[in-house]
């Protein structure tokens, strides 16, 4: 798979990441806990799509470091989120959990390539 494609790929992935976990926070039942635990789920969570894209467009390999930075940072508050929802059993479901080992599965891809950006 060569370079274009991979960020293609990668680009959907993320898409339908976050199109799960808005699909997953709807079946969330109301309270002031889920309330809170869900907005941040979901503004980290669509920040790693928004971010990725961005980096993508980066100018400059200094940019592009930055961005995919900023996609880590995201990526590993939205695993936090997902971690907190199970472990609270505010929403232990295996859909839940499903979400969670994806969202550690993009945080690796995106640490591995913001360490190569680094090189």
């Amino acid at each position: 798979m060569d370079k274009i494609q991979f960020r293609e790929e990668l680009k959907l992935r993320l898409r339908k990441f976050v199109l799960d976990l808005i699909k997953l926070c709807q079946g969330i039942p109301y309270s002031n806990e889920s309330k809170i635990t869900i907005n941040q789920l979901l503004r980290s969570g669509s920040s790693v799509y928004a971010n990725y894209r961005a980096a993508n467009r980066a100018r400059s390999k200094a940019e592009f470091f930055s961005k995919i930075s900023i996609v880590v940072e995201e990526a590993d508050e939205t695993e936090m989120w997902l971690d907190i929802l199970i472990h609270s059993d505010i929403h232990n479901t295996p859909e839940t959990i499903r979400l969670h080992n994806e969202s550690l599965e993009i945080l690796k891809i995106m640490a591995t390539t913001r360490k190569s950006a680094q090189k």
